[in-house]
């Protein structure tokens, strides 16, 4: 194999970077920004972009570029866990649904289809109506969302493993049920379904920002960036720098995380990026 079909795409580099980028600025925010998120300067409210204020000042005189920086731990911070959250369940699910007999893999499986036909968000509203509104609410509401897709994936994964030969030696050979799956059907089962966390991942924090944005998740002055663009929209006419550059940030961790994981799942796949 030649040197540059070894070296990744130019956008796979650019999306790696970016994505190491994000996930300091979610860990150590301070490195990027310094001072606080709700620090705020009323006698310096909705100043443009300048060599002091690189994304402008908002209505309260805050900087909206530290506010954006310490946003992504909590964007990155939603997704993320509600991805895991959703894996949680769904392996649970999954495994019931392959392990059980044919009825109840038809009832758990009649159940995901009819959370799938519903729409991610319209699902996700209903739940943060039972769960009540933030952070919290936010999370569980798109892990629910989730969690249908992902069991399908894992319940057929599961079969395929169920009827493997090395399954019906363990069987032969007297192995618990109980230690067979542990052993040899959930970690077998598990790889494919992480790779398309990883592709979830980026709808995941946008749901989640999209949540924040209609009032239901983090609330001002928590700097999360759909939240953000909720207090910037009264503002475009004037200072539309408040709700613009959260919101491409929010795009930039979108495509970064969608680019990093169709590449995951081109070489699960066995192709090349």
């Amino acid at each position: 194999m030649s040197l540059a079909r070894r070296l990744p795409r130019p956008g796979l580099l650019i999306a790696a970077v970016v994505a190491i980028l994000m996930l300091v600025a979610a860990i150590h925010p301070a490195l990027f920004a310094g001072g606080g998120p709700a620090e705020g300067d009323l006698h310096a409210t909705l100043q443009g972009p300048s060599g002091r204020h690189w994304f402008g000042t908002d209505q309260l005189g805050r900087d909206v570029f530290t506010r954006a920086v310490h946003g992504t731990r909590y964007s990155l911070s939603i997704g993320a866990a509600a991805t895991g959250i959703g894996v949680v369940i769904a392996s649970g699910w999954g495994l019931a649904a392959a392990l059980s007999g044919r009825v109840g893999d038809t009832l758990l499986m009649r159940a995901a289809d009819i959370l799938l036909a519903l729409p991610a968000v319209l699902l996700a509203l209903m739940v943060v109506l039972i769960t009540g509104k933030g952070v919290f609410g936010v999370t569980l509401a798109v892990a629910v969302g989730t969690a249908p897709g992902f069991a399908r994936v894992i319940r057929g994964q599961a079969l395929v493993v169920r009827r493997s030969g090395y399954v019906n030696a363990a069987v032969g050979l007297g192995v618990r049920r109980p230690l067979i799956i542990v052993r040899h059907v959930l970690p077998n089962t598990l790889a494919p379904l992480l790779v398309l966390a990883t592709v979830t991942l980026g709808t995941s924090i946008s749901t989640g920002a999209a949540l924040s944005y209609l009032g239901l998740g983090a609330q001002p002055p928590t700097p999360e960036w759909g939240a953000m663009l909720t207090e910037g929209q009264g503002y475009l006419g004037q200072a539309w720098w408040i709700a613009l550059f959260p919101g491409l940030l929010l795009v930039a961790m979108v495509l970064t995380v969608t680019v990093l994981g169709r590449d995951a799942q081109a070489r699960s796949d066995g192709r090349t990026s």
